[in-house]
């Protein structure tokens, strides 16, 4: 790809270099060291060019080892291309290129340092304080103008340079076709990593000079983020292989998953020795060609014919393994060079992997400044007046709009931004029965191609291997970002009723649903109801059915026998509404269980409380009737009104006809309907939340309903206080109290139970069985008090079920009279003493009194 920067006019290209050479007479005497500094061609107009010819030195020694591919090959490729478009008659034809090409022995500083050098033409010489011996003013010898410049093959010297050049408006092109990522320090690595969309667990630089050990710190600070296994390189191949032997010094051989940029690329230098650490590494490296023009242009190159590259000599010692005479580059070396070496036959030779975009970069120059030419010199043979200063900004233009067949014959154009089409081969160094290599496993053409198969790990597992600082979150669970780091979270689980509404938040479901299994969605919440095979519901029923069987055989034998004076004697009229109302209370059970709908829901608002009220309305005019006629009896011999049998029902009747009223208006201001509560079961576990259908009956509408009834029953208890001293054998008084004591005993407890459940789950099986079984209980005692012993005596013992003397009113208030007696010296004296003084205070001539006191006495 090319980077290219616009600032002040500028042009930044980056990727080859050319020059010229002093000349020499002897090939075989090479050249003194202080002139092996640069290459000059002369030429209409001079290119630039910065390539690694040498290493980094060491111990403050700017230049280190000869770089036999990535300097020379390149290098030489500039001066190939060069050649080539100087010989070409339709490529800026009667105009030469020429060229100045430096050493930036890989280090930023010194290739600053050295691209003064383009600058001079543009610096004025300041030379008043400088005269000749004759007096005259000197005369300087002109440098050359640089109008752009090839290079170089690192970011970081590319960027130290540029910042230089661009204040005097020269082009470098930066990184064409080929990402200039491959540093270890500054560059564009931090930006290149973050615009890709990765996170950086942590970002080291390797010093320019690092010191012993620098490489292990930086394992070891590695290893203190160990999910992150993937360690990208933007170093230079010789750096490479030193994190590498620090990788496997500190035993973390397969650990790490490295990916190396195209400074990595398909090298041998940076894994010799280190093919097991090595193993897995992800490679990348442009989409090259081999051009066989440059082979043969190469291996034809001698000392003899290739005079202008001043690192020549140093190449041919270098990679014949000899010595050129005394001032030869490898002291020591029993080997003396001849000069008759050729390239390929006496040495290997594989052309370095970015020559073909080297040449392609010093065309698109050449291309740029032919267009140039004919738009403003008009036809004009040579360099015309109006191309003597070419202005950098316009010259950008012109580069940005070339289009020609490079030198692998592929297509090379620009876009807008200045960037060729990227094409890159995606390696992988791989090992298979004990032999390593890189092999492609896929490339990007605008959009990336990999063949996942035929990837293969240090694990021999063909699964990638994970990289990460979290592990993805499990479905139902969202992802909290840990602040400032994008790829690190925690995943926190979607919780209650909430569910997973997307990958970073969770959402309540609507009160009707709750989360499906996997908290990604919401399903509707399932929707119960009291079922008959529910032990809830099966004691109640089964409680109630004995009930009814119980109350069927009551009325039954109390139908056969009307007309037995025990019958009559309980009061027939009373004694049936009141079995009707006992009737109904075990009935009551079966609306209460039954699935709720609009019927079940109108049956279960009329019997609910009319069941108690035709019970307690019949208890309480008996309880009344016997109250006002003792009371009566005290004061007189007239019998009070409304004791007659057609009174008691009509006095009865009027109690019902008021709780009929209520439920008349809440049938009118409140319809019956269904309802389904889902706040009754929604338990903290959303698997157990269920819905309720249940008639739209409140806590308050049942209290109302049930509020009669419970008023009556607690009046008829107050009479039946007040009558506990009537004698047995009048109107069952003492049977009639113990039953509302225990029925009130029965409420008392249903009370708590009922009201102290509202918020339990189980609160529609709780509070139904407690409803019904109170109501069932609350029969039983009536049932079983008042007519269990009638019957008993009724069929088992008929001989008791014979008619008495009947007792006038006058008889009831005498044993009225006798009874407020005792009641009154009771507490003067001993049960026995009142009684003998009441017996014998009794007028025995009296029939009436006579009866009450063999009675009584």
């Amino acid at each position: 790809m090319v980077i290219a920067f616009e600032w002040y006019g500028c042009l930044l290209l980056l990727t080859g270099m050319a020059g010229s050479v002093s000349q020499r007479t002897d090939p075989l005497t090479p050249p003194a060291p202080e002139n092996a500094h640069s290459i000059r061609l002369d030429g209409d107009i001079i290119l630039g060019g910065l390539f690694p010819v040498h290493s980094r030195g060491e111990r403050g020694a700017p230049c280190g080892e000869l770089k036999k591919e990535k300097g020379i090959h390149r290098l030489e490729a500039m001066l190939f291309a060069i050649d080539l478009i100087n010989k070409d008659p339709d490529l800026l034809p009667n105009v030469t290129l020429g060229a100045r090409i430096l050493d930036t022995c890989s280090r930023d500083t010194y290739a600053l340092e050295q691209s003064l050098t383009f600058v001079q033409a543009l610096i004025e010489r300041d030379s008043t304080d400088v005269r000749c011996a004759s007096g005259e003013q000197p005369i300087f010898a002109k440098p050359d103008k640089i109008i752009g410049v090839i290079g170089a093959a690192a970011s970081s010297v590319s960027i130290m340079v540029a910042n230089i050049l661009r204040l005097f408006k020269v082009i470098p092109v930066y990184g064409w076709r080929w990402v200039g990522l491959g540093v270890e320090m500054g560059g564009f690595r931090d930006q290149g990593v973050e615009t890709g969309g990765v996170c950086i667990a942590q970002s080291l630089k390797i010093p320019r000079e690092p010191r012993p050990g620098e490489f292990d710190k930086i394992i070891l600070r590695l290893l203190e983020t160990p999910n992150a296994r993937a360690v990208v390189m933007f170093a230079n191949e010789d750096d490479i292989r030193r994190v590498l032997d620090a990788a496997k010094r500190n035993n973390q051989t397969g650990h790490f998953l490295w990916v190396g940029s195209d400074s990595w690329g398909s090298k041998i230098s940076p894994v010799v020795q280190q093919e097991s650490v090595a193993e897995g590494a992800i490679t990348i490296l442009p989409k090259r060609a081999s051009i066989e023009a440059f082979d043969r242009y190469f291996k034809s190159r001698s000392l003899s014919n290739n005079r202008r590259n001043v690192w020549f000599a140093e190449f041919w010692e270098e990679n014949f393994g000899c010595k050129l005479g005394m001032h030869g580059k490898r002291p020591g070396s029993p080997k003396k060079c001849t000069g008759l070496e050729k390239v390929g036959r006496d040495s290997t030779y594989e052309q370095e992997g970015k020559v073909q975009f080297v040449m392609d970069a010093v065309y698109a120059m050449a291309h740029a400044l032919h267009r140039m030419h004919r738009d403003l010199c008009l036809g004009y043979p040579g360099l015309c007046p109006r191309m003597s200063n070419i202005d950098g900004k316009e010259l950008l233009g012109y580069i940005r709009n070339v289009s020609f067949n490079g030198s692998a014959k592929t297509l090379v154009v620009f876009n807008e931004n200045g960037d060729a089409p990227g094409r890159y081969d995606i390696y992988q160094y791989q090992i298979t029965n004990r032999s390593a290599e890189y092999r492609i496993i896929g490339h990007w053409t605008d959009q990336l191609h990999l063949n996942m198969n035929a990837m293969q790990w240090a694990s021999g597992d063909s699964s990638v291997p994970a990289s990460v600082c979290s592990l993805p979150c499990q479905t139902g669970e969202r992802k909290k970002v840990v602040k400032g780091v994008p790829c690190c979270w925690h995943c926190e689980r979607c919780e209650g009723y909430h569910y997973q509404a997307s990958e970073f938040t969770c959402q309540l479901c609507p009160y009707e649903q709750r989360p499906d299994q996997n908290r990604t969605g919401c399903q509707p919440i399932p929707i119960i109801k009291l079922e008959w095979y529910s032990p809830w519901a099966v004691a109640p029923v089964f409680i109630a059915i004995l009930g009814i069987l119980a109350t069927t055989f009551v009325v039954v034998t109390f139908v056969r026998h009307n007309d037995t004076p025990i019958v009559r004697a309980s009061g027939r009229e009373m004694s049936y509404v009141l079995l009707t109302g006992i009737f109904l209370c075990y009935v009551i059970t079966f609306p209460m269980i039954a699935a709720p709908g609009l019927v079940v829901c109108s049956f279960r608002r009329i019997f609910l409380g009319l069941g108690m009220c035709f019970s307690y309305a019949a208890l309480l005019t008996k309880t009344n009737r016997i109250h006002r006629i003792f009371e009566q009896g005290k004061r007189s011999v007239a019998a009070p009104r409304f004791i007659s049998p057609a009174s008691q029902l009509v006095i009865t009747f009027s109690l019902i006809s008021v709780q009929l009223m209520g439920v008349f208006v809440w049938f009118v201001a409140d319809p019956p309907h269904t309802v389904v509560d889902y706040g009754e079961q929604r338990t903290q576990d959303p698997e157990n939340a269920r819905g309720v259908l249940k008639c739209d009956i409140s806590d308050l509408s049942l209290i109302c309903s049930l509020g009669y009834s419970i008023l009556l029953m607690v009046t008829c208890t107050v009479y039946a206080i007040k009558t506990r001293g009537v004698p047995e054998t009048f109107n069952e008084a003492k049977p009639i109290g113990f039953t509302m004591y225990t029925t009130c005993i029965i409420w008392l407890a249903f009370i708590p139970i009922f009201f102290g459940t509202a918020q339990s789950a189980e609160r529609m099986y709780i509070q139904t069985a407690t409803l019904t079984v109170s109501l069932s209980l609350s029969a039983s005692v009536s049932l079983g008090m008042l007519y269990m012993p009638k019957v008993y005596i009724i069929i088992l013992h008929p001989e008791q079920n014979v008619p008495k003397r009947k007792r006038s009113f006058k008889a009831i208030v005498t044993a009225a009279t006798v009874t407020n007696k005792l009641s009154q010296l009771a507490s003067e004296r001993p049960n026995g003493e009142v009684k003998t003084e009441l017996c014998e205070s009794v007028d025995n001539s009296s029939e009436y009194r006579r009866l009450l006191y063999h009675a009584h006495c």
